[in-house]
């Protein structure tokens, strides 16, 4: 029995909104080996529970747990003038045993 809120609580067109983009980085393909684990740019105001929903609908596998990490923009200097990047949510998405995600697009 699942703990949260159930799937069809939440409005489909803000699951389809929650996942900005995949991290695809070493870090990333790392965690995804070990862990069976893959990484999203989620907004900023995602849920654990809104995370979990959008990933089941979108790829239609078993998720079994979400990690979100805060990481605040760094300062940076573009010639005299001082830019700040933007602060990112990380959703590490831990699949099921034997669900996967492919999101390299290379054929199996």
């Amino acid at each position: 029995m699942s703990h949260g809120p159930n799937l069809s609580k939440f409005d489909e067109g803000r699951l389809m909104q929650v996942l900005v983009a995949p991290i695809v980085s070493e870090k990333a393909t790392m965690v995804a080996e070990k862990s069976n684990a893959v990484t999203f740019k989620v907004l900023q105001d995602a849920t654990k529970y809104e995370i979990k929903a959008a990933v089941e609908l979108m790829f239609k596998v078993a998720v079994k747990g979400v990690s979100v990490v805060n990481t605040k923009g760094k300062t940076k200097r573009f010639g005299k003038s001082m830019g700040r990047r933007d602060n990112v949510r990380k959703a590490y998405v831990t699949l099921q045993p034997g669900q996967e995600i492919n999101l390299g697009g290379e054929a199996a």
